[in-house]
């Protein structure tokens, strides 16, 4: 395999760093949250992340995600839905809409073959870290790591947010051991209320028995985040698509993420359609609700909590 590079380069005005193998290149851009914005099978010239159609870019700290681009591969920490921490000594401080560092400027600086990242916390006292390498051709690799700056035990949730290109026919596949749901959002309610829970694959809906692994039509009426109910013991997840036989695979340590979320976008969100497969370290989006049911990580005071996500072409 020739050794990945990193190359400074500018996507749409932003500064951005592409890294390259022979089967895949990916395009971060560090003013926008770090996010990556592109992922691409040189072999077959697929690309995997969304675009919305907007100009890439954020209205800053703390401004509605919808407000911005949307596209992508965003981070989400520390954590989803805008709530108020609950716990001493930040009881109150606002957590913003999709968590704090996916508006936020991070510091990238190749080492080599590998990427590195990082970002401070804005109402919390941490320093969130993401380097990215390629051990494989077709394999990227993103090692995290959390460290709590402060003297009190720090609680928070991480999700990955890469948003992929859908089209009908697409399935999602899981560990078979999983096998329910607990809904976070669902348009016009399809799949119920908030906490509602479900059967996987085959859930029933308002409208009758759906399957929630193969991808629908874009209908413009369905959209849904749920969480698989039960810890993960093996982490895998897939996006596979039958037509062409490619597929993105991610792979994550059940202990140190043992979470596992689907968003699944017909159109009933925005108009857009794609999927998102999200490895997690808590449940159900609101850090204070995931804090109530003891699902949510912590890191103690001044101490680092690491975990990685692998992802692989097929």
């Amino acid at each position: 395999m020739t050794e990945p590079r990193w190359t400074r380069t500018v996507c749409e005005g932003f500064e951005a760093w592409e890294g390259r193998t022979e089967r895949l290149a990916l395009t971060v851009i560090p003013a926008l949250g770090g996010k990556a914005i592109s992922l691409v099978n040189v072999a077959t010239g697929r690309e995997w992340l969304w675009r919305s159609g907007k100009p890439l870019g954020n209205e800053g700290y703390g401004s509605p995600f919808a407000n911005g681009d949307e596209s992508g591969w965003d981070e989400m920490f520390p954590g989803i839905d805008a709530c108020a921490y609950p716990e001493s000594p930040w009881q109150g401080r606002a957590v913003p809409d999709h968590g704090e560092v996916w508006s936020q400027p991070w510091r990238f600086r190749p080492e080599g073959a590998t990427l590195r990242g990082e970002v401070e916390g804005i109402h919390f006292p941490y320093t969130l870290e993401k380097s990215i390498s390629m051990p494989a051709h077709d394999t990227l690799r993103m090692q995290y790591a959390v460290t709590n700056r402060s003297n009190a035990p720090f609680s928070f949730l991480w999700a990955a947010h890469p948003l992929f290109c859908a089209r009908e026919g697409m399935r999602i596949r899981v560990p078979d051991r999983l096998k329910e749901i607990e809904v976070s959002y669902s348009a016009g309610s399809r799949l119920g209320a908030f906490g509602d829970k479900r059967s996987w694959p085959i859930a029933r809906s308002a409208a009758g028995e759906v399957d929630l692994s193969i991808v629908g039509p874009p209908d413009g009426r369905h959209a849904e985040k749920y969480y698989f109910t039960e810890r993960v013991t093996e982490g895998w997840a897939a996006l596979e698509d039958p037509e062409t036989g490619e597929a993105v695979v991610l792979r994550f340590p059940a202990d140190r993420v043992p979470y596992l979320a689907v968003w699944a976008n017909a159109g009933g969100y925005g108009g857009f359609e794609h999927v998102a497969l999200e490895p997690a370290t808590g449940r159900m989006d609101d850090l204070a609700h995931a804090i109530g049911r003891g699902q949510e990580a912590a890191v103690g005071p001044g101490e680092r909590y690491a975990w990685h996500l692998e992802l692989s072409l097929r």
